[in-house]
């Protein structure tokens, strides 16, 4: 069911488990949008396909200590809460925002019991340890309290809505949907993280994703795609001075290494000047 003329009333902020439970516990089609902050259009793209498909919407905003494999990331990681409210009234689309504390998600500090698969420990997971861990035990917190019918992800952090998308599914039966991706200008996937990026690298990462998008036509005439790729990835860092950890092409399906481009995306991290940058193509 579409709902393209909603009414909505002034958004309502929670901040603890207890107003949330009491807010939404009279809807039973709700749309939730989770993010940690720094809100950008990406987000609002979620926002919008929630809104089309649920009668509520609602987005958290938590900053999740326990997907942080490195402290100073987790410092240095873009925060603005006033911003983020700012850009989410503006939109009159969100019918609640939920803030929680630390507490009010996890009882306690103890590490996630969640363990993935040897065959999940590849791109992301392999090089951030604990990561995926962290991302799938605070979604599987929030989907316990927030109960929604439908959460909405972007492709631009596939591996993570992969992986979330089988475990909410196997645990709770709950369809994850996938939302495109949303790109600058010069097409870099909009992230949290370019907020981190002076112009100057911003730019720079537009030639090496223009670059990627050139690899990808490219790739479909060589034989032994993720081979060819090794060199690539020592050609690209030598050319943009970048450290990148891994390039390949993997199946859409399961994350296998492929040789067939159109079922397959190119999946790229690297560093540009100290900030961590992913994406796939």
């Amino acid at each position: 069911m579409f709902y393209l003329f909603k009414n909505f009333t002034q958004m309502k902020i929670l901040l603890n488990k207890t107003s949330l439970t009491k807010s939404l516990r009279h809807f039973s089609d709700i749309g939730f949008v989770p993010t940690m902050g720094s809100i950008h259009k990406g987000h609002l793209s979620l926002i919008n396909k929630s809104n089309q498909i649920c009668h509520k919407t609602i987005v958290s905003i938590f900053v999740n200590p326990k997907q942080f494999n490195n402290k100073k990331d987790f410092k240095t990681y873009p925060k603005n809460i006033k911003k983020d409210l700012k850009a989410l009234r503006q939109t009159k689309k969100v019918d609640f925002v939920y803030i929680p504390k630390f507490k009010d998600i996890f009882k306690n500090n103890m590490k996630p019991k969640i363990k993935l698969n040897k065959k999940d420990k590849i791109l992301c997971a392999k090089y951030r340890e604990g990561h995926f861990e962290g991302v799938l035990d605070v979604m599987d917190k929030l989907t316990n309290i927030v109960k929604p019918t439908k959460i909405f992800m972007g492709n631009k952090d596939f591996q993570q809505m992969f992986l979330v998308k089988n475990f909410l599914k196997n645990k709770y039966n709950i369809d994850v949907v996938e939302c495109a991706t949303i790109r600058e200008k010069n097409k870099v996937a909009l992230s949290s993280r370019n907020y981190l990026l002076s112009k100057k690298n911003l730019k720079l990462a537009g030639k090496i994703v223009r670059k990627l998008i050139d690899l990808k036509k490219n790739i479909k005439i060589k034989k032994n795609k993720n081979k060819y790729l090794l060199k690539v990835k020592d050609d690209f860092q030598k050319q943009f001075k970048i450290k990148i950890e891994y390039l390949e092409l993997r199946n859409i399906n399961n994350l296998k290494l492929s040789n067939v481009v159109n079922t397959s995306r190119l999946f790229v991290a690297y560093y540009l000047n100290g900030v961590r940058l992913i994406d796939n193509l």
